[in-house]
């Protein structure tokens, strides 16, 4: 029983150590500083708007139809051949999600 008394002295006198105010300044700036540098992290996402679901939205005619016109566009431009069906074939394509033109 001796040894329990000695040893709880001991970590009494280190407990009731005052710490000096320079100290406790210098550790309070330096958690400041660590928490500015901190970046913030992002929101989680809701439950009813995961990635996956906007993927599986269909999209609206006007949409496809926007991306077929500009299908079209880049193809006159730049001279290749083709016709404005296969420019909304590739634009349906793009928006299923395999993302090829």
């Amino acid at each position: 029983m001796a040894a329990k008394k000695t040893a709880k002295k001991s970590t009494d006198s280190l407990a009731a150590a005052p710490v000096p105010k320079k100290t406790a300044k210098v550790a309070a700036k330096a958690v400041a500083r660590k928490a500015a540098a901190t970046p913030a992290k992002p929101p989680l996402p809701r439950a009813g708007k995961t990635a996956a679901s906007k993927v599986a939205a269909k999209p609206s005619p006007d949409a496809i139809a926007r991306a077929a016109y500009l299908n079209y566009r880049r193809r006159v431009e730049q001279g290749l051949p083709g016709d404005t069906e296969g420019d909304w074939l590739a634009a349906e394509r793009h928006f299923s999600g395999s993302g090829e033109l």
